[in-house]
């Protein structure tokens, strides 16, 4: 039968903090991940300051795998990630967040079983842990402050699964109640403004006016304008001609 959801399975390796399991359940959720296993938890398990910082997330930690060792938790797994700061000594491929979730993409597409391996809070996964690993994952960090608390390094994670997976466009535009001005609409907007402005004389010299009409419209074409901007610019312009009437 076929994964409904195909996903990495994030490895949480002997986590000292109930907190720091939560707050790592919560970030997976955030971008569409629930494959959890939790290694030897120090505080034990289940583990309730888990489940007061996971919030919503709460589902992760009910249906979270429970291993005693981390040979247990990948023992299912074809291609295993280590996240770590350091290669210790060890001759390893080291990637970017954004080049594992892309191999892991192309893995899983292909039927392999993904992993990624998150170490303890203090110190981190130990040689014996990353010796199991296939590559490593090694986030570019200042080096002068490269330690990443275990919830941020899931979230970071998580987000490059996320944004190799969802298609989500890199710009979109929050239309508020309104769309695009039309071609016709921007005209006779043009049109409007050159008229009054000649009105008041703007135009001068006269030896310069095509110029400067020129000038004005390719300024109104490079305004990428709403419906409701032009209305807007209208009616001010409208008004100020009033304003000037009662004068």
């Amino acid at each position: 039968m076929s994964d409904p959801s195909p996903q990495p399975a994030f490895v949480l390796v002997r986590p000292q903090m109930g907190e720091n399991i939560g707050g790592a359940a919560r970030a997976m959720w955030n971008f569409g991940l629930d494959r959890m296993r939790v290694v030897a938890p120090r505080d034990g398990w289940p583990n309730s300051k888990a489940v007061a910082m996971a919030s919503g997330a709460g589902r992760l930690l009910d249906e979270a795998r429970l291993c005693a060792t981390t040979a247990e938790a990948l023992e299912d797994c074809t291609y295993v990630f280590a996240t770590t700061a350091r290669a210790r000594g060890l001759t390893k491929p080291v990637v970017t967040p954004e080049r594992a979730m892309e191999l892991a993409q192309d893995k899983i597409a292909a039927g392999g079983r993904v992993a990624v391996l998150f170490g303890p809070e203090r110190a981190g996964l130990e040689n014996d842990d990353i010796a199991r690993a296939n590559a490593i994952i090694n986030v570019p960090v200042n080096p002068e402050f490269a330690s990443l608390n275990l919830a941020q390094c899931v979230l970071l994670t998580a987000y490059e699964w996320r944004r190799r997976t969802s298609m989500a466009p890199p710009e979109t535009m929050e239309m508020a109640k309104t769309e695009w001005a039309s071609h016709v609409e921007m005209d006779k907007l043009a049109q409007h403004y050159e008229e009054r402005l000649d009105e008041a004389g703007f135009f001068f010299p006269p030896t310069k006016a095509e110029g400067m009409k020129m000038n004005l419209r390719n300024l109104w074409s490079r305004m990428p304008l709403t419906r409701a901007d032009v209305q807007m610019l209208h009616g001010i312009l409208r008004q100020m001609v009033r304003w000037k009437d009662r004068g």
